[in-house]
């Protein structure tokens, strides 16, 4: 069982579909949840000798702040006792270390297939790099194309009529 669940939350449509499934999660077990948003540092923004102006920096903390305030309250109005986190740097590094110092249990990220997956696994992905340096069990929520989202609420419809 689950006692200490951390959402890797980034305010898209997989990222909302992990707040989902967390949320189920965290329900059923009555595990703790924290949220985290990073602010990450694409390499293109940084300028000569790795310098990157205070004023991207700020831009991209505010960014990632509103993204967490969105999640946190989405939690919140569920019901949840929600505790968020904002980080700054690499993804998958500010997970793995949040993960740690929380003794997290469960990492849940969301996730779009975009790409076959050969592709995603010959490119490399954020996915795969925190499958190889979390600390505890990841769960990955991948969000459904249109043709499954209908098949799921039909299913679903149908069931409730028995």
């Amino acid at each position: 069982m689950f006692k200490r669940i951390l959402i890797a939350y980034n305010g898209t449509r997989e990222g909302k579909s992990a707040l989902l499934t967390s949320k189920n999660m965290a329900d059923f077990t009555k595990a703790d949840v924290h949220l985290l948003a990073v602010a990450g540092m694409p390499a293109n923004m940084f300028l000569t000798e790795g310098f990157l102006p205070e004023e991207l920096i700020e831009e991209e903390k505010k960014r990632a702040q509103e993204i967490l305030d969105e999640g946190t309250s989405q939690l919140k109005e569920k019901g949840f006792n929600v505790q968020g986190h904002l980080a700054v740097g690499e993804p998958v590094e500010e997970i793995s270390r949040l993960a740690v110092e929380l003794n997290c249990d469960l990492i849940v990220v969301g996730h779009a297939q975009k790409a076959k997956f050969g592709t995603r696994w010959w490119r490399g992905s954020v996915g795969k790099s925190l499958l190889d340096n979390a600390p505890c069990t990841v769960m990955v929520a991948r969000t459904m194309n249109d043709a499954a989202k209908a098949a799921a609420e039909a299913l679903t419809a149908e069931s409730q009529k028995t």
